[in-house]
C-alpha cells in the first residue's frame, strides 16, 4: 500500500514564483526561511524515513482567475529541499525523488491554501 501525505503549509498563496523580481540577497533569505518552515512541517507530520518519494505542490486559490502550474516550481524546489533537510530522503535527484507536476485545485473563498504532497514510491 502506498501512503501519502498531505501538509498544509499556513499560506493562501505561493510565497514564491519565477516571476518574482527580488534581489539575490532577499531571495536567498526567503528560500532559507520557507524551507526552515516547511521542513519544521513535515517533521510534525510525521513523515519517516523513506527510500524514494514523489513530492509536489497543490495550490487551492481564492478565487478562479487563470493560473497556470508553472509558477508552483520554484516554492516546489524549496520544498524539495526541505524535504530533504527533514530526513525523509537522503538527497533529491531522480534516484530518491521524483517531482510529478503541482496541481491547481478549484478555488475555495474560505479557505485558500498551499498543500505539500509526499507520496511514498517503490
Amino acid at each position: 500500500m502506498t501512503r501519502t501525505w498531505t501538509i498544509p503549509l499556513g499560506w493562501s498563496r505561493p510565497p514564491l514564483s519565477d516571476n518574482d523580481r527580488l534581489h539575490h540577497m532577499a531571495l536567498h533569505r526567503l528560500k532559507a526561511r520557507i524551507r526552515r518552515s516547511v521542513a519544521w512541517r513535515i517533521g510534525a507530520a510525521r513523515v519517516p524515513e523513506l527510500d524514494r518519494c514523489a513530492v509536489w505542490l497543490v495550490y487551492v486559490p481564492r478565487d478562479s482567475r487563470r493560473r497556470d502550474t508553472d509558477n508552483l516550481n520554484l516554492p516546489r524546489k524549496v520544498a524539495a529541499d526541505a524535504v530533504v533537510d527533514a530526513g525523509v530522503v537522503p538527497d533529491d535527484t531522480p534516484q530518491y525523488m521524483s517531482k510529478p507536476e503541482c496541481e491547481i485545485w478549484p478555488a475555495d473563498p474560505r479557505n485558500p491554501r498551499v498543500l505539500l504532497m509526499i507520496r511514498e514510491e517503490p
